[in-house]
């Protein structure tokens, strides 16, 4: 920011006002998933439930080198959530992928041999897979689309379908988020 170029007022608001200048990554998914700071919310977070959230993730980005901005939002709900003061143990997630986000799930060679070049989401998923989320691809487009089990990036389940995941986490208490 041109801090020289803002009239004193509004530099002194910006300062003074207790609004976050940036966003942070962390702690849950370092390198992703950055959120902004809400000081004293009017709509009080309940600290103390249990966040149980699945999200249905169908599009990707038409670009072979874009980061899934829907992939990272799984990593800024976790991250957000415990910058609040959530306890991680209180944050259950899942990935459910399909359509055209079904190839973001793929290794980097895999993706390479497709696209020309690494996968951009590969370190994003893993980050994930790592911060306990379940990352699901659905099978009808793991076949549709030809990416068989052994294209994925390791720790990926393959479902029957997105439907059918979504059915059975829903079941077990999970909220559906559809990005």
């Amino acid at each position: 920011m041109n801090f020289h170029r803002l009239p004193l007022f509004l530099l002194v608001f910006v300062t003074f006002s207790g609004i976050s200048q940036e966003t942070k990554s962390g702690p849950i998914v370092e390198n992703y998933g950055a959120v902004w700071e809400i000081d004293n919310p009017d709509f009080k977070t309940d600290k103390s439930q249990e966040f149980k959230v699945v999200f249905d993730v169908k599009n990707g980005p038409e670009s072979d080198t874009e980061i899934n901005k829907n992939l990272n939002t799984v990593a800024r709900f976790l991250n957000m959530h415990a910058q609040s003061g959530i306890p991680a143990s209180q944050l259950k997630a899942a990935l459910i992928v399909h359509g055209t986000a079904a190839r973001n799930l793929l290794t980097d060679e895999a993706f390479r041999n497709r696209y020309k070049v690494d996968n951009p989401n590969r370190e994003l998923v893993e980050d994930l897979l790592e911060a306990g989320v379940e990352v699901i691809i659905c099978g009808q487009s793991s076949k549709t689309r030809g990416l068989p089990k052994e294209d994925l990036i390791p720790g990926v389940k393959i479902a029957l379908s997105a439907m059918t995941a979504n059915i059975q986490l829903q079941n077990q208490g999970y909220r559906q988020i559809k990005l």
